[in-house]
């Protein structure tokens, strides 16, 4: 019941927010400071098959697909976010297929292998458990010697970030016992009002764990990602105050 409670929950704050995520540009803060690391993780894409959980209205998605993917399909829990998706879609085509689905069930996907799975930004909306079951899928669906990336907001970052940030999370609880406790925060667009995100606490141990046990016994690689002096000299207004502050982790796994 409380994992029902969470999906719904989660799905209400895309379809309530869809307009604000609508962008070919870099719009939100982590357009900059996340995203473009894990395009260039990810690559190269030519003639793989790639889906994308978590697509949102499909900015990261079709910057995957236009980097010459064979085939992307993308995923997403929000009917709002896919409807936006698809309209983008329709207007300028780039043979992207787009489906309302969860991340923890991809049975709709049963017999489809993929070279490439990512998850932007998608576990820190999902329980432990939910994280856990995704990954368990995820791997059953990734080709050998096929990839995962997948991104969270840095697990300390809840901890250190002052109300006033750009990116901040209103914690409940400690780095242990606020294991699998919601917090509720904002990240920044540059310009225009915060939008609303979410992060289910959850500690390296958890994330690391939960790959291990739904199969992948490569090593993981991890990237935390923050400002840069490159942020800085493009605009030192908004991206000074994040300075030498943990913002995401990527992290990158084969099968």
């Amino acid at each position: 019941m409380e994992a029902e409670l969470n999906h719904d929950s989660a799905k209400k704050i895309f379809d309530d927010s869809s307009n604000h995520w609508a962008r070919d540009e870099p719009k939100l803060l982590s357009d900059w400071t996340a995203r473009p690391f894990l395009l260039d993780w990810c690559l190269p894409v030519e003639g793989k098959r790639i889906l994308d959980l978590g697509c949102g209205e499909g900015y990261f998605t079709r910057q995957l697909s236009r980097k010459g993917a064979a085939r992307v399909q993308g995923v997403d829990v929000s009917s709002g976010m896919i409807d936006a998706a698809r309209a983008n879609e329709a207007q300028t085509p780039l043979g992207i297929d787009y489906a309302v689905g969860c991340a923890t069930d991809l049975s709709a996907l049963e017999g489809e292998n993929f070279d490439l799975i990512t998850a932007v930004f998608v576990y820190n909306y999902l329980k432990i458990d939910q994280m856990r079951q995704s990954m368990s899928q995820i791997f059953a669906h990734l080709n050998r010697g096929g990839k995962f990336v997948f991104s969270l907001p840095h697990p300390v970052n809840p901890f250190i970030s002052g109300a006033d940030s750009r990116f901040h999370f209103e914690r409940s609880g400690g780095w242990f016992s606020g294991r699998d406790n919601i917090f509720e925060g904002t990240i920044a667009l540059k310009e225009g009002e915060p939008v609303a995100v979410r992060c289910i606490h959850k500690t390296f141990e958890d994330v690391f764990s939960a790959l291990r046990d739904a199969g992948f016994e490569k090593f993981p690689e991890m990237k935390e990602l923050s400002v840069t002096e490159e942020h800085i000299a493009r605009d030192e207004s908004f991206f000074g105050p994040l300075e030498d502050l943990p913002l995401h982790i990527a992290i990158r796994v084969e099968r």
